[in-house]
């Protein structure tokens, strides 16, 4: 089972977790807190949610909140001592906001990451550094997208430049994780139970979704799993945008409001890639994952194999190709997804699905 040799990897660990009062992070810190690590160090920059966060796990005596900012270098150095395993969720996710802010986009996700990969370098103890991107780094047509495609080359590199060292760097592809702050179907809710119309941007959009738990589970698999600078990515559903909006409308709302169209905003693909051309080469595939190999040949390391794994086979990789979830099978997965009510007014207005 992935939870019993995830459950070794942690026990008695100190473990660091980036962003770790943001929608992701704080699953994968309540989550690992199953499997009594020695500490967990929580590092955002995020007052508020850090205090938040602590009030939730008061009981929980063995997590330490550090604030801090991914592009301080120096401080990152200081929260790295001692730990073992990195977990690296802190990232800028906003594509429209990336497209009027480039370069505040690049300091966080590219400069940040790089800051995190020399941290970890430097430090002896680290062992595993797993860092969480997003379809939108496949063939980016956004700022966000690029800056995350460079991030992940980033963390592929730092596996064949750590010389004699025996680091395991990682990363892991997301799609749109249903529920987290800034995602399409909170942002549906707020508008059904205000009355007002829900605006898709494109009558063909198409996404890919996963769960909280989807994540969750892909990042356990990715530590136990992998071997170094490979790309671990979970084979979700797709969805039109459209018919997500029309079942939110059905399930969430008590009177009907129209679908209505917009502009397709800055930055923002119509459909989504979980590969790109160049990815397909090298790409394995099991029942429920891909894993993408690195593409640089490095003289020595050993070839990439994993449980269950194989030549890639599967097309279900391009959300306008594979075939999409329909209506029930969208209810389903947002049961799945357990999304609750939204307080009215603190869903925020930047709809996720870009």
């Amino acid at each position: 089972m992935i939870n019993d040799a995830f459950g070794e990897f942690i026990k008695n660990k100190n473990i660091l977790v980036t962003g770790g009062t943001g929608s992701i992070g704080r699953i994968i810190v309540k989550n690992l807190l199953k499997y009594q690590p020695r500490v967990i160090r929580v590092l955002s920059r995020d007052t508020t949610k850090q205090i938040a966060l602590q009030e939730e796990l008061s009981d929980s005596t063995n997590v330490r909140y550090l604030l801090g900012d991914i592009r301080d270098a120096d401080r990152i150095l200081m929260a790295c001592e001692d730990i073992d395993i990195i977990f690296h969720a802190a990232a800028f996710k906003y594509v429209p906001q990336g497209e009027y802010n480039p370069f505040e986009t690049v300091q966080t996700n590219v400069i940040g990451t790089q800051n995190l990969i020399t941290a970890a370098l430097k430090t002896p103890s680290v062992s595993r550094f797993i860092m969480i991107s997003t379809d939108k780094a496949v063939q980016p047509s956004s700022t966000m997208g690029a800056s995350k495609l460079l991030a992940e080359r980033l963390v592929c590199a730092a596996q064949y430049v750590q010389g004699s060292k025996s680091k395991v760097f990682t990363t892991v592809r997301f799609g749109n994780v249903l529920g987290t702050a800034g995602s399409v179907v909170p942002f549906f809710i707020k508008r059904i139970r205000q009355g007002d119309p829900l605006v898709v941007t494109h009558p063909d959009m198409t996404r890919f979704f996963m769960t909280v738990s989807d994540a969750v589970q892909l990042v356990f698999a990715a530590t136990v799993h992998a071997q170094g600078g490979e790309i671990f990515v979970l084979k979700m559903p797709a969805v039109s945008i459209k018919d997500l909006a029309e079942v939110c409308v059905e399930r969430y709302g008590e009177k009907p409001v129209p679908v209505t169209y917009g502009a397709v905003r800055a930055g923002e693909k119509i459909t989504e890639e979980l590969l790109n051309p160049a990815e397909v080469l090298n790409a394995l595939e099991t029942d429920t994952h891909f894993i993408i190999a690195p593409s640089v040949n490095v003289p020595g390391f050993p070839a990439y194999k994993y449980p269950g794994a194989g030549p890639l086979q599967s097309q279900a990789y391009h959300s306008d190709t594979v075939r999409r979830l329909n209506k029930e099978e969208i209810a389903a997965l947002l049961n799945r997804a357990e999304i609750p009510f939204p307080p009215v007014g603190t869903a925020r207005v930047s709809a996720g699905y870009s």
